[in-house]
């Protein structure tokens, strides 16, 4: 019987070394588990809002995290264009046999309301399984990894084959004072690298809790704000007719609701639904298949485009994100107004789009009209359009497929576009080529960036920790 309890013992505790060892797991994983936990909840709770908070003060929390670990104030930059949109830099110093590697991830937040969220938006909150809180998958989760990363990695004294700088910066969000654009065109010096790995998108797509695949932006689509302008003469309350401005501007919305812009796969989109093809099983199969045929099957395109990470990926997509109209409660309405946010597929310039809504719209009473980051209205599109995908980079590409083989064993390593917008296009613009890289799961029916109840899973936080670290020292390792 002893000598039973001691076999039991002893496969006991193999099994859980080798689950130790498949994750990646040691003791200082654990440190740094909790380390990114910790300053996940101190970032969520700093309120780097647009409107009210400060992006500066994030900033320099985490200049502070990096003095305490180690790091020389050489080394580490707190600077920006205002007082209240500071960016931080940090340099973890490598032996100098290849270009730095720059880490990018910005620490402003979209807007939140405390009357629309069940929990305080700017409050760190674990709740049934989730951490709770505005930035908790848009991307205040993806700063504390690969701060904590860095942290861990000065602390063990390793010396990567490269500089790995970190760049955490304000307004990738909106806002007129983008830090990755204005690191580029003031002190490009402290940030120029080989190549950037963004933790502002990728992951691993799961279907109801299963990972199926793990994703990489290679390329995004471009951001683009439209203003629709009604006017009308307005008149008094009591004397209502058909010529009213809030009426003539729900016509046009309502109109851009209903179009749908043409169906388009690039390089990237293309051979990312290649390679789900064997994959995917039933209707979604065949569809896929019918899809990718030239010309495409309209039918197979018309159900994939039923779900939403489908549609976006397929197609320009164009939505009413903000309105505003009348002056008073017993008047006529003089304006009204609506923002339409679009999301536009590679080469095609905003330009285009404003002309393509104008088009829409077909009504000469309104308005349609690109609104700059400055908040500025012109009646004439910026001729900018998405960048060119860079091609994948072999440095990125096969420490990635060896780090997803040991982690997620079995599931496919596909590059794709990223259907929102980053500062991957500043720096691929600036000829730094981009890959947005995570390691944390999401279920694509529980994609709550800049929503209601923003969160990230609990196991998923903690699985991208250990799947960051490893992963930077392998792309860093020789």
């Amino acid at each position: 019987m002893g000598s039973q309890k001691r076999w039991l013992g002893l496969f006991f505790s193999l099994v859980v070394t080798a689950a130790m060892q498949a994750q990646q797991l040691s003791p200082a994983g654990e440190v740094t588990r909790r380390l990114a936990v910790d300053i996940f909840k101190q970032l969520i709770e700093i309120n780097t809002t647009d409107s009210v908070g400060s992006v500066t003060a994030a900033a320099e929390a985490m200049a502070q995290r990096f003095r305490d670990a180690g790091f020389p104030e050489s080394d580490i930059q707190v600077l920006g264009p205002n007082d209240r949109k500071k960016n931080v830099v940090v340099r973890l110093h490598g032996s100098g046999k290849h270009k730095p590697v720059l880490l990018i991830g910005h620490l402003d937040v979209v807007e939140a309301r405390r009357e629309d969220w069940t929990t305080d938006p700017f409050q760190f909150i674990e709740k049934d399984g989730y951490y709770y809180g505005r930035g908790a998958s848009d991307m205040k989760d993806g700063d504390a990894i690969m701060s904590a990363t860095l942290i861990r990695m000065k602390k063990e004294g390793y010396v990567p084959s490269r500089d790995i700088i970190l760049a955490m910066t304000a307004d990738e969000e909106g806002g007129t004072s983008n830090g990755v654009d204005w690191l580029i065109k003031n002190h490009r010096e402290l940030i120029d690298a080989e190549f950037v790995l963004n933790h502002d998108g990728g992951g691993v797509l799961a279907d109801h809790g299963k990972p199926a695949m793990m994703e990489v932006n290679a390329t995004e689509k471009l951001y683009g704000d439209f203003v629709l302008t009604a006017t009308n003469p307005g008149g008094h309350s009591s004397l209502p007719r058909p010529e009213n401005a809030i009426y003539e501007l729900g016509d046009a919305l309502t109109k851009i609701a209903h179009y749908q812009f043409p169906f388009e796969l690039n390089n990237i989109t293309r051979a990312y639904y290649e390679r789900q093809v064997p994959m995917a099983m039933g209707q979604r199969a065949a569809d896929l298949k019918a899809m990718l045929k030239n010309p495409p099957e309209k039918e197979a395109v018309a159900r994939l485009s039923k779900d939403p990470l489908d549609n976006s990926t397929m197609h320009t997509t164009c939505v009413a994100t903000r309105l505003s109209g009348g002056h008073a409660n017993n008047a006529l309405p003089q304006m009204a107004q609506a923002n339409v946010n679009c999301r536009i597929e590679p080469g095609h310039t905003l330009e285009e789009i404003r002309v393509t809504l104008e088009k829409v719209v077909n009504d000469p009473k309104i308005k349609v009209q690109f609104r700059e980051n400055s908040n500025v209205l012109m009646d004439h599109g910026s001729d900018r359009h998405s960048y060119v995908p860079p091609a994948p980079r072999k440095e990125v590409f096969e420490p990635l497929e060896k780090v997803v083989a040991r982690m997620w064993p079995g599931i496919p390593v596909l590059p794709n576009m990223s259907t929102g917008a980053s500062d991957g296009v500043y720096t691929n613009a600036a000829g730094m080529p981009t890959y947005a890289v995570s390691g944390e799961q999401y279920d694509r029916d529980d994609i709550r960036a800049h929503g209601k109840d923003e969160r990230t899973g609990v196991g998923a936080f903690a699985r991208g920790v250990d799947f960051y670290y490893v992963f930077l020292k392998e792309v860093t390792a020789e």
